[in-house]
């Protein structure tokens, strides 16, 4: 019986220890860890500097916004933070074992690197962030700071590797320029702003051979109507290129598509139809930041996927104060767990002081 409690207590205490270890290790990767602590630090750090969150919202698209209560930091945030160490170090230990790649005189290329990246991911999703890159770098704890520069050099390098990936050099840009060029035309566009209830005769009149230029005239409520839905012309260099060469993409020329997008003004709905009525072609002196653009995305899809691989393979935990890991459209990554719907949450009457109970 003594030999029985004996072995009980035993197994208590073991248990208790791995369970003090386990939420002492904030994220650990194939049995590499960064304390909660540490973690705890960082996070601190992102809360104090407004720079800081700008630039890693762009970076995880992801908002670290001030927590409620005693939390420094909203739940999605913390989340957030924690899937990029976890990609960080789950990538270290890819290059150092697989690579055999150690960071060294390149750590200062890779910190201007991180500066550019960050700069342009705040660009790309329209943020105008209060302060440089270099002062968001700044902000952030010495060991932080380190840790990432280092993971930059280290992505880099496992860029450098794919077979996939686009040098970001003015020569490798002009060659992809080149064997996309069309990709890059100055796009004239006009457009309809429908009513939804005119949406059935619109599309009637479509089928029946009406042109770009009478149907915004017959049905659309936007002023450049009157000038048969003309609305401008836009080149790479507009912010607004990206989005309108994906909305004219799966149309010929001088064509509204049959399926609308959808615009909302003065909290009304209308069906939005966009068509290029003219494509010129580009120079590539104005098309470089664009080129550069699309370059960068497809070397980040190309990473990603690589990414995923690396993480598939990965044995990692996370300290559940910090998130869930789990699989997500995305691929495997640290989440967030969904708090219940407030419709789920009965109404206050419920929780009033029953009445006394009556028995027969």
């Amino acid at each position: 019986m003594r030999r029985i409690t004996a072995l009980f207590v035993i197994a208590l205490v073991v248990a208790v220890l791995v369970g003090r270890s386990s939420i002492s290790s904030g994220v650990s990767v194939n049995g590499s860890t960064v304390s909660t602590t540490e973690l705890r630090a960082e996070l601190s750090a992102i809360s104090a500097s407004p720079p800081l969150q700008c630039y890693l919202t762009a970076i995880a698209r992801a908002g670290f916004t001030a927590g409620g209560g005693s939390s420094t930091m909203a739940a999605s945030g913390v989340a957030a933070w924690s899937n990029l160490r976890v990609e960080g170090m789950a990538i270290d230990q890819y290059v150092r074992s697989r690579l055999h790649y150690r960071p060294g005189s390149d750590l200062a290329k890779a910190k201007n690197s991180l500066e550019s990246e960050m700069t342009q991911a705040a660009a790309s999703n329209s943020l105008s962030c209060p302060g440089t890159a270099a002062q968001a770098l700044a902000a952030m704890t010495p060991t932080m700071e380190q840790t990432e520069v280092l993971a930059q050099a280290e992505s880099l390098y496992l860029l450098s590797k794919l077979n996939s990936t686009i040098p970001l050099t003015t020569s490798s840009l002009k060659t992809y320029y080149d064997s996309h060029r069309s990709s890059y035309d100055t796009i004239c566009i006009s457009v309809a702003e429908v009513s939804t209830s005119q949406v059935g005769a619109f599309a009637a009149a479509q089928a029946k051979g009406a042109t770009v230029a009478q149907l915004a005239k017959k049905f659309s409520v936007d002023p450049s109507a009157a000038h048969g839905g003309a609305y401008g012309c836009y080149g790479p260099t507009s912010s607004y290129f990206a989005g309108i060469r994906a909305d004219v993409s799966a149309s010929p020329l001088n064509s509204f598509p049959t399926t609308p997008l959808t615009t909302t003004n003065n909290g009304v709905t209308y069906a939005l139809y966009v068509a290029a009525t003219s494509k010129t072609s580009t120079p590539f002196s104005q098309a470089e930041g664009a080129v550069l653009t699309d370059v960068r995305n497809l070397n980040a899809n190309s990473a990603s996927l690589l990414t995923n691989g690396i993480l598939n393979r990965a044995v990692i935990a996370i300290d559940p104060a910090l998130g869930r890991w789990g699989l997500g459209t995305n691929g495997r990554s640290v989440f967030a767990p969904a708090l219940p719907p407030t419709s789920d949450v009965t109404g206050s009457t419920t929780l009033a002081t029953p009445s006394a109970l009556s028995y027969q």
